[in-house]
Formats: C-alpha cells, sequence, structure tokens
C-alpha cells in the first residue's frame, strides 16, 4: 500500500496530461439527455466508448443498464465500477454545456457525467498509464437511479449478473473527499389531492388549501435529532391557471433518516394525517410510497474505508464522510464492501448551471485508480488487511 501512496502525485500528475479525452467524454455525456425512465440513448454512447476502449461483453439488460467488462490479467476476481446513468433534468431542458478554462457548466455535469466519464474512461487510462489489474473491471452505467426510478437499475443488476463482486466503487461527480460507507434509511412518495366540483368547507377553495393543510399537519410531526431524521418536501405542483380553482394538486416528498426503521414510523404517521384530512375535508387524498432503501453500512474501520482515507491523505485531500441515499444501500445489503466517491468540487447541483471545476478531477481520478489497485493488491480485504 505504501508504494502506491507514494506513487499518487507522479499519477496526478501524469493524468492531467490526459485530459482531453475525459472532458470531451464528460461534455458529451451531458449534452444527452437522460431523464430518469429515458436512459436509452445514454446507454448507447456508453456502450459505443466501451467497446473502444475494448471492453468485453458489451451490453444492456432489460432494464437499460450499461455494461461491459474491462479483464484483468487472472481474471479471478471482480470489481464493480458504477455511474447512474439517469438525470432530474427533462429532454426539454437546453442540454448545452460551457466549457471555461477552469470550469464545466452545464445541466448533469456534475451529477453525474462526470461520474459516467470517469467510468468509461479508465480502461484507456490504465492503458496509457501502463497498470494491469488482476481483477476484472465490471464497469456499469445504471438506469432508474433517481425520482421515482427507486435504484431499480442497480437492484435488477446485482439481482440477475452472474459475476461475484469482490467490492464496489461508485463514482459521483462532486464532492472530492466524500467517502460514503453508509446509507440512510429513505422513504418517497407522493400525495395526490383532488376536489370535486360543488365541494364544501375547506376544499370549496380547491386542492391546494386542502394540499396547504396536509403539508402543515406533516411537519408538526416530530423528527428525533438523533438519529438524525429529515422531512425533504421536494416539490408542490397543482392547478391549470390564475383565476380557476385548483382541482388537484401533488406533492413529493422524502423522508431520511439515520435510525433503522424510523423513515417507516414517520410514514406511517403520514399515512394517518393523509387519512384525517382527506376524511375532515371530503377531498380525495391519496398517498403512495415510490421508494424505499434500508439503513447499510460497513464500518469506519473496513480496511475499504481506511484504504480511501489513506489515498485522500496522501493527496493532502480532507475525507469528510456523507451517508448516502442512492445505490449503495443495494450494494451494502448484498454484503459487496462499498464506497461512493467524488471527483471534483463543483456547486449548483440539479440546477441548470451545475458547475465542476477542472483541476481537481485529476486528484479524483488519482484517487479511484489507486483505491481499485489497493482492492485488486488485497489491501481492502477484511481478512488480509
Amino acid at each position: 500500500m505504501t508504494e502506491l501512496l507514494d506513487a499518487l502525485p507522479d499519477l496526478r500528475e501524469r493524468l492531467a496530461g490526459r485530459r482531453e479525452l475525459l472532458l470531451a467524454n464528460a461534455v458529451m455525456f451531458s449534452e444527452i439527455p437522460s431523464h430518469t425512465f429515458e436512459e436509452a440513448e445514454r446507454a448507447r454512447f456508453m456502450m459505443d466508448r466501451l467497446i473502444e476502449a475494448g471492453c468485453q461483453n458489451v451490453s444492456t439488460d432489460e432494464l437499460g443498464n450499461a455494461v461491459g467488462i474491462h479483464p484483468g490479467k487472472t481474471g479471478k476476481r471482480n470489481i464493480l465500477v458504477s455511474a447512474h446513468l439517469d438525470t432530474p433534468f427533462a429532454k426539454s431542458v437546453d442540454h448545452a454545456v460551457q466549457v471555461n478554462p477552469d470550469s464545466i457548466v452545464g445541466p448533469s455535469i456534475m451529477d453525474n457525467s462526470l461520474g459516467l466519464a470517469a467510468v468509461v474512461t479508465l480502461p484507456t487510462l490504465l492503458e496509457q498509464l501502463g497498470i494491469e489489474l488482476n481483477d476484472n473491471l465490471v464497469l456499469l452505467g445504471s438506469t432508474r437511479s433517481m425520482g421515482k426510478g427507486d435504484i431499480e437499475g442497480m437492484r435488477f443488476f446485482l439481482e440477475n449478473n452472474q459475476l461475484p463482486m469482490r467490492a464496489g466503487v461508485l463514482c459521483e461527480g462532486a464532492t472530492l473527499g466524500r467517502l460514503s460507507y453508509s446509507s440512510l434509511g429513505v422513504i418517497r412518495g407522493t400525495i395526490d389531492c383532488q376536489v370535486k366540483r360543488g365541494a364544501t368547507g375547506l376544499a370549496a377553495g380547491g386542492a391546494i388549501p386542502v394540499l396547504n393543510r396536509l403539508m402543515t399537519k406533516m411537519l408538526e410531526i416530530p423528527l428525533p435529532q438523533d438519529p438524525v431524521t429529515q422531512l425533504i418536501m421536494g416539490s408542490i405542483y397543482g392547478g391549470t391557471t390564475y383565476n380557476t380553482t385548483a382541482r388537484d394538486a401533488h406533492l413529493l416528498f422524502e423522508i431520511r433518516s439515520e435510525g433503522a426503521g424510523v423513515a417507516s414510523e414517520i410514514f406511517e404517521q403520514i399515512e394517518a394525517v393523509v387519512a384525517e384530512t382527506s376524511s375532515m375535508t371530503g377531498a380525495m387524498a391519496d398517498l403512495k410510497k415510490v421508494g424505499n432503501r434500508k439503513n447499510n453500512s460497513i464500518s469506519f474501520n473496513h480496511p475499504l474505508v481506511r484504504g480511501a482515507r489513506r489515498i485522500l491523505k496522501a493527496l493532502e485531500v480532507e475525507d469528510h464522510a456523507a451517508p448516502s441515499t442512492g445505490e449503495l444501500s443495494t450494494l451494502l445489503g448484498r454484503d459487496i464492501p462499498s464506497l461512493v466517491i467524488g471527483l471534483t468540487n463543483g456547486e449548483h447541483r440539479h440546477d441548470y448551471n451545475e458547475t465542476i471545476e477542472i483541476e481537481p478531477i485529476f486528484a479524483g481520478l488519482a484517487q479511484l485508480i489507486t483505491l481499485l489497485q489497493a482492492i485488486d493488491g488485497g489491501y481492502c480485504d477484511v481478512d488480509e488487511a
């Protein structure tokens, strides 16, 4: 491991000299619309890049996941390297990307075009750097990660993939220094309110006042401070215009908690609020659960986490733990030691002007490659560390 750490400064410099291909891939991924459930065009682009890089068994599965294998020297074990294909941006959004001397700006460049670019560029970088691994790298672009997708792509891949995984590394565009080795319990839900013509009482004002009362009641639900628990009101919409009483209104929300089972307890209280409000107002309020992820983790002292921290320290990057709300839960739930890492710094996540800094990317790539070398070398195995 010490030899790998000593080589990090030189590796970072060598990667900086190979920036064109990575940045070009990041820009091209970002300019391909890929809203959740509509990832096919990005998946085709990813497969093209994997084929060009000499990967084997490049294909998509029934849910549109794109996968290819960069073969190792012995190929006896497999490491999963993944990034999600989907974004929160609709196809109608202008996906043009602006490349500046020090930054790149555009929808999804941070989440998660840069992560995808790192995955598809990895085989070429390893070849140019003369780095050969014994393990196979299973390179995956997963679908249905965000919104109502509920990480179905990763779930399907793991349920149907025949290759046992030694470890998993999930690549996110930001933030450099992020280490996610635990996942929060998450429940996502929608509430749809509908009011019939001729309604009385509060419902006479339409669906929006009813939804407003629902939200007020939801915010009165006490949330524990320890374990940390949040109720996030993510989006509301309803009605058609200024002078017409809204007949429908909708809420998208998420409950997340560090405590096992806490999100379910909060959801049950929301069920009661919805039933009570519907009964009292005469409006129809329909609550649906559209996502459910369980708490999972490996320990702070797991060799994979320790190795990742040592790599960041050698790069003079401060590490910070950040529990994941994404696909990490599925991997850890299957006892695959896994991490989420960030590749650079950025801002405006999920805004139209998502921005990433170019210079830190090369430290992020050096982190990724060295972490894969450490896993390949057995430094991150529980019984060999």
